[in-house]
């Protein structure tokens, strides 16, 4: 897999059928390793490892309902009151992030109201921090480090 724009990690790597999985610390199972796994899989070892989130806060590839249709988001990051403090959309490495992914991502928030968004394909990463009432983002440098 691709060198991604985060520090190196371990990872648990298995071989099936033919196919690479990757451990997912997150959902305890191996997962098929694919390019957008690969970014998802750094993202949650950076939350967790560098900017300190609990693995109970964290969740992955849910389902969401949006306008009647079924959606999957990639990472979340909940508050400990059950809120979400960070919406994640990942990537493939080789897909530019371009204004439909930030829309994408936008559309998601509208139903979960996180306070911070992260973008990324691996290689370029963009945080938001949101004013939900105000339906106006900033631009970050980085998402904050976890406190309770």
């Amino acid at each position: 897999m691709q060198n991604l724009n985060f520090p190196n990690f371990e990872f648990r790597f298995k071989s099936t059928e033919n196919r690479l999985h990757v451990f997912d610390i997150i959902r305890k199972k191996f997962v098929v390793l694919q390019p957008e796994e690969w970014v998802r899989q750094h993202v949650v070892h950076n939350l967790i490892t560098i900017k300190g989130y609990p693995k109970t806060l964290i969740n992955v590839e849910k389902q969401l309902i949006i306008n009647g249709l079924k959606k999957r988001y990639d990472v979340v990051v909940f508050k400990p009151n059950g809120s979400i403090s960070i919406l994640v959309e990942c990537k493939a490495p080789e897909v530019n992030i371009t204004q439909n992914t930030f829309n994408q991502i936008a559309i998601y928030n509208m139903n979960v109201a996180s306070d911070y968004l992260m973008v990324t394909n691996g290689l370029q990463h963009y945080y938001c921090q949101m004013d939900n009432k105000a339906e106006k983002y900033v631009f970050l440098k980085d998402i904050p480090d976890f406190s309770r």
